[in-house]
């Protein structure tokens, strides 16, 4: 079978990521990278040798791309996925969906009627600390989750401004409530408060840089979820599972697992960024089944995300809606 033609739209980091696995696979052949930043598209275009574009258009008129990876902004999601839709073209995209809901749900909806092939960049799925952790949640159901996101704020402009990230918890921290959805359930109400404080280094920030939150959960378990981008460098990034005799706490790379038979750790490794590439590469090739959160799943982890920043900004819980 030939190799599969896989363009990418931005050229920043996250999809600097992608092109790097992405080249290792030798049955995928890079055919273009689309940024309105010349200087980044051709940077990255030379390094995974291939042609530079200057939009999506460009790049499926000029490199006729079997799948695209979208790794744009949070602002800047909406028009590459219409297109892509439009021309039935199967894509990644990174999280979050969007800065707000609406795109989002605008998009779910177009792509579940056209039945198109998509997988999102919710990678800690397939780390084999969230398999494990899956494997024992499944004689004792989780009972509560605590998730925390201590971090600094990111060397992008846009991240600080509300209309263009999203804020924190949907930029961020949505990792951390994809895994509570994945391991926990659905959330059906949330309820969160954020306060920002004014820094010399960000004149022109908006979003909160510390958030508290509590979530329930449909199936009677409780979570909490605190943020902060206050830090010189992120100190911690997880999430501790309590349920029945059993403890998990989990990290982007480890497993530490704590029962009446002590305490175990698990080290992960490392795969998972590759594996949510692979299984992308599989299902556009016709040869795997293995993508995790496709739109549809992702959507949902997306609507606890911003539903916990316009509970943050009304002052009020938000009600979610659950699968009947």
């Amino acid at each position: 079978m030939a190799a599969t033609r896989i363009g990418l739209v931005g050229a920043g980091g996250v999809a600097q990521r992608h092109a790097s696995v992405l080249g290792r696979f030798e049955d995928v052949e890079l055919v273009g990278i689309a940024d309105p930043r010349a200087e980044a598209a051709s940077a990255l275009a030379a390094s995974a040798g291939c042609p530079a574009f200057a939009d999506l258009t460009a790049l499926l008129e000029g490199a006729a791309p079997d799948a695209v990876y979208v790794c744009v902004p949070p602002f800047a999601h909406g028009q590459p996925e219409r297109e892509l839709i439009h021309r039935n073209v199967p894509f990644f995209v990174e999280k979050p969906l969007a800065a707000g809901i609406e795109i989002a749900e605008e998009l779910g909806a177009a792509i579940a009627r056209a039945g198109l092939l998509t997988a999102t960049g919710y990678h800690w799925r397939y780390s084999d600390g969230v398999a494990r952790a899956r494997e024992l949640l499944a004689a004792a159901p989780a009972r509560m989750a605590v998730g925390a996101w201590l971090d600094k704020v990111p060397p992008v402009p846009w991240w600080t401004q509300r209309e263009r990230s999203g804020g924190q918890v949907v930029e961020q921290a949505t990792h951390l409530l994809d895994v509570m959805l994945d391991l926990v359930g659905e959330v059906e109400q949330v309820y969160a408060v954020g306060a920002r404080t004014e820094r010399p280094a960000f004149p022109e920030a908006d979003v909160d840089d510390v958030t508290a939150a509590a979530l329930r959960f449909a199936g009677g378990a409780v979570g909490s979820l605190a943020a902060t981008a206050l830090l010189p460098a992120k100190a911690r990034a997880g999430l501790e599972l309590v349920a029945d005799g059993l403890r998990l706490e989990l990290t982007e790379t480890t497993l530490t697992v704590q029962d009446g038979a002590g305490q175990e750790v698990h080290e992960d490794r490392g795969e998972a960024k590759v594996r949510v590439d692979r299984a992308f590469v599989d299902a556009v090739r016709g040869e795997g089944d293995d993508v995790r959160a496709p739109y549809a799943t992702a959507l949902r982890t997306h609507r606890v995300a911003c539903a916990l920043a316009e509970s943050a900004r009304r002052g009020v819980p938000v009600d979610l809606p659950t699968a009947a």
